[in-house]
């Protein structure tokens, strides 16, 4: 299985408790938060990770260098920011299978990657991972029919319910319209349009699911990711 992690943000809401890495260097519990993310990936089968950089790439290039736990790690890094969507198109460029994982690089999610892997298998359409929250209001809401996604709700909504968990299984050539190395939003470009021409799987992961994104949940990290 090959992956594409995007880790090429600004982080800009984190910026004032990591002023001088990558948000997906950001230390936690001592260790740079992506080391955990892509031990958890290796522990799970990937071989190949695709690393999608873009400010301060250097630091994450040197870090990891060619391989890391058995994995080869592939580095695509862009000139101008590419948003989402520009930056998954990009890195598709050197993926080898027939699909990919796409996950973020400031989000931990302990997905049950056979049991989305067989999902591809029987019916070759792409995958949407959805998490049950207790409050839906950060993230906006996933609009499903059963099995399915069928749409998408803001952020802003309070109350428990089904978010996009930001992981996804496409197809290699998903993004073939959108020319390469131009901006666009994977959410909000892609699939909020894609969703009603294409079907999408829903699969409901019961992973451990955080997004360091934000300082509180950086400070949450600390505890539950030691």
């Amino acid at each position: 299985m090959e992956a594409i992690v995007l880790a090429g943000g600004f982080g800009t809401r984190l910026r004032q408790v990591v002023p001088d890495q990558p948000k997906p260097m950001a230390p936690i519990a001592g260790r740079p938060f992506l080391e955990i993310l892509l031990d958890s990936l290796a522990s799970k089968g990937f071989n190949r990770i695709v690393l999608s950089l873009g400010f301060m790439a250097e630091k994450i290039t040197t870090h990891f260098g060619s391989n890391y736990h058995g994995m080869q790690i592939t580095y695509v890094i862009e000139d101008k920011p590419l948003g989402t969507g520009g930056a998954v198109r990009l890195a598709m460029e050197q993926c080898e299978n027939d699909h990919t994982f796409v996950f973020n690089g400031d989000t931990f999610l302990d997905l049950e990657t056979d049991a989305v892997e067989k999902l591809w298998q029987l019916n070759h359409k792409p995958i949407i991972v959805g998490r049950e929250v207790s409050d839906t209001a950060r993230y906006g809401r996933l609009v499903t029919a059963p099995n399915r996604v069928i749409g998408f709700v803001e952020k802003g909504t309070s109350g428990p319910g089904m978010i996009n968990a930001g992981c996804y299984v496409l197809n290699n050539q998903q993004l073939d319209g959108f020319p390469l190395n131009q901006p666009f939003s994977l959410e909000t470009d892609f699939l909020n349009k894609a969703v009603n021409q294409t079907p999408f799987d829903l699969f409901v992961t019961e992973g451990q699911f955080i997004d360091i994104g934000i300082p509180e949940d950086f400070a949450r990290a600390q505890i539950e990711l030691l």
